[in-house]
C-alpha cells in the first residue's frame, strides 16, 4: 500500500510539474523535436509510444450535427498527448502531424481509406518496441445525451491492463459521475486487430452531444484529456494496475 501511494504521489507530481512548467508550450506551439525533454528516455531499447490521430484529410471521421469533424479534434489531442509524454521523457511517434490522410495509393476515396488504414498498420508494426495509443471521437445520434471518454484494448500483451489504468485516469479527470468501463475492441476495427503490438483506442467524447462537442473544441479541455491519458500511461509504466 505504501509503495502504491508513493508511486501515485511521484507520478502525480510529475504530471503537475509537466503541466505547469510546459503549459504555454503545449497549448500553443508545443514541444517540437529541437527541444530537450525534462526527463531523458531510458536506453536505446525504450518503448516508442505510437500515437494515432484517427482519420484525416478527406476522411473526417464522425461529424457533429453542426459540422465539427472528428479528425481535427483527434489531431489536437494527439499533439498535446505527444508533447506531454515527450516532456516526461517518453519516445513518441505521431502517425500524422497534419489534417491529412496517410494513404499511399488509391483512385477512389474508398481505396484511399483502405490504403490509409493499411499504411497505419505498417507504420505501427515496423516500429520497434511500440505501444499504440489511437485517439478518436465517438458518436451516437440515437442518444444525444450520451457523453464521456471510454477506452478499448486489443489482444496485445499488457493492453488490457493499460486500458484499465487509462480508463481510471479518465474517469477521475473527465467522467466524474459518469464513470465508464474499458472494453475489448470489436473485431470490426481493422487497425486494432491487425497491429502486432499492445494497443488501446480512446474515444474521447461524443460528437453527437452538442455540449460535449463544444467542450472538445476547447484547447484547455483537449489538454485535460491528453493529461489524463498521459497520466494513465505513466501509471501503467510504473507497474500500477486497477483492481
Amino acid at each position: 500500500m505504501i509503495v502504491l501511494i508513493h508511486k501515485r504521489f511521484l507520478l502525480g507530481s510529475l504530471l503537475v510539474f509537466c503541466c505547469v512548467t510546459g503549459l504555454a508550450a503545449v497549448l500553443y506551439a508545443g514541444l517540437r523535436p529541437a527541444c530537450v525533454p525534462a526527463f531523458a528516455a531510458q536506453g536505446a531499447d525504450a518503448v516508442t509510444v505510437v500515437i494515432d490521430p484517427g482519420h484525416g484529410g478527406e476522411d473526417g471521421g464522425a461529424v457533429s450535427p453542426d459540422g465539427v469533424m472528428e479528425s481535427q479534434i483527434n489531431l489536437a489531442v494527439s499533439h498535446r498527448l505527444s508533447d506531454l509524454l515527450r516532456f516526461a521523457g517518453q519516445r513518441t511517434l505521431l502517425i500524422r502531424t497534419e489534417d491529412v490522410s496517410v494513404h499511399t495509393e488509391g483512385d477512389t476515396m474508398r481505396a484511399r481509406k483502405v490504403s490509409d488504414i493499411h499504411h497505419r498498420v505498417e507504420i505501427v508494426n515496423a516500429t520497434e518496441g511500440a505501444v499504440l495509443l489511437s485517439i478518436h471521437q465517438n458518436s451516437l445520434p440515437s442518444s444525444r445525451v450520451t457523453h464521456g471518454a471510454q477506452v478499448f484494448w486489443n489482444t496485445g500483451e499488457g493492453a488490457e491492463t493499460l486500458a484499465g489504468v487509462v480508463q481510471d485516469a479518465l474517469n477521475t479527470a473527465i467522467n466524474t459521475g459518469n464513470e465508464k468501463l474499458p472494453r475489448k475492441i470489436p473485431a470490426t476495427i481493422y487497425l486494432m486487430n491487425h497491429v502486432t503490438v499492445p494497443a488501446i483506442l480512446v474515444e474521447c467524447g461524443f460528437l453527437s452531444n452538442s455540449t460535449e462537442t463544444a467542450r472538445l473544441q476547447e484547447p484547455s479541455y483537449q489538454l485535460k484529456l491528453a493529461a489524463a491519458i498521459a497520466t494513465g500511461y505513466l501509471r501503467c509504466l510504473a507497474g500500477e494496475e486497477v483492481p
